[in-house]
């Protein structure tokens, strides 16, 4: 395998991502990082509590968001005073609101809202701790049966988590999607194809910011639905079409530039190189392949980065993370030159290729 020379933006100086910590010394270091699963469980509770609907678009104080929501005066103050100092609220003159995260993607009724999707997935993963010793021990993902199945897997069967599923999809190709449609210089393409789109949040992103562009979204057949709903209420649907198909089974629709977004760590080398030998067909000649993924960083320190690695292995039966380099070399061996590594907002970077 050839290690490609990858250039990084160079408008773009956070292509590195965070670096991990400091080594921890103190005792208390250590203990908080053992009660690291506190900060997800005053999360769920505020949730489950109703903080975030309770507050909404307003401000209230400490007294009257507490009786609203039915909280004792023992641990009321120091609740939401936990949930201000951990960014999910903010606090000011006495007052609280929600924060601009929060006001986002952990309202229900907004077009961010990731909280169904982040239940849905923190009982995936298991908050037993043998759920990630068997996978450290066995290699295998959390309820893994013996065909190779794991419960991710039945999310497509179930049309109520399929929507929050989708939901968050689209906070997270939102985020990409906006600043992928300025990183990139689309006015030299007229064609693109978002294989793995999901309902087409990204497509239909590139398509408002580019009249020119015309797109192409491969993803499974339930999802088709979903597709035509957001294309309609986003204006686009004459410039947008979709194929519900197994990617693995058919030929990629042939674009100028051909998308695989959070596609390839689904899957365990032997069909990344598959799926980019498709990409590498589809792509008109001398266009372009844009992977992006949350991918880890090179030099493997960014905490967060190898957190979701993990998660994403006890989710799925053949998931794992991935680099920039790695990427890029898996794209040089299919054909492609590396240009560029772009970071992106949502933990996201991107490689971007071009077909000689």
């Amino acid at each position: 395998m050839t290690t490609p020379e990858i250039v990084t933006d160079g408008t773009l100086s956070q292509v590195a991502h965070r670096t991990g910590q400091r080594p921890l010394e103190d005792p208390f270091d250590v203990m908080f990082t053992g009660w690291s699963f506190f900060r997800s469980k005053l999360l769920t509770t505020a949730m489950d509590l109703g903080v975030f609907s309770t507050l909404g678009d307003d401000s209230l104080g400490a007294s009257e968001l507490a009786d609203l929501t039915n909280l004792h005066p023992r641990g009321a103050r120091d609740f939401l005073d936990a949930l201000a100092a951990i960014g999910l609220l903010v606090r000011e003159d006495g007052r609280y609101r929600n924060s601009p995260g929060t006001q986002r993607h952990l309202l229900p009724d907004r077009e961010g809202f990731v909280g169904g999707f982040l239940r849905m997935t923190t009982e995936l993963m298991g908050s037993d701790p043998e759920s990630l010793t068997g996978l450290l021990r066995g290699g295998t993902a959390r309820n893994q049966g013996a065909g190779g199945e794991v419960p991710f897997t039945k999310i497509f069967h179930d049309p109520v988590r399929l929507r929050q599923f989708l939901s968050a999809m689209d906070s997270f190709s939102g985020a990409v999607g906006q600043e992928l449609a300025q990183v990139f210089d689309w006015s030299r393409v007229a064609t693109f194809s978002d294989v793995g789109g999901a309902r087409g949040n990204l497509a239909a992103h590139l398509a408002a910011a580019h009249p020119g562009l015309t797109g192409t979204v491969l993803d499974r057949p339930s999802i088709a639905e979903h597709f035509d709903h957001l294309v309609a209420e986003r204006g686009v649907a004459e410039r947008l079409r979709y194929v519900g198909a197994d990617f693995f089974q058919v030929e990629l629709p042939r674009a100028d530039v051909v998308i695989l977004g959070s596609v390839l760590h689904d899957w365990p080398a032997e069909q990344r190189e598959i799926l980019l030998r498709k990409a590498y067909d589809a792509v008109h000649d001398g266009g372009w392949l844009i992977v992006y993924d949350t991918m880890l960083d090179d030099e493997r320190q960014d905490p967060d980065a190898l957190f979701l690695s993990l998660i994403m292995m006890l989710q799925s039966a053949q998931a794992s993370g991935f680099s920039p380099a790695e990427c890029g070399a898996w794209m040089t061996d299919a054909g492609f030159a590396v240009e560029r590594v772009v970071r992106l907002p949502a933990l996201t970077t991107a490689v971007i290729g071009r077909k000689n």
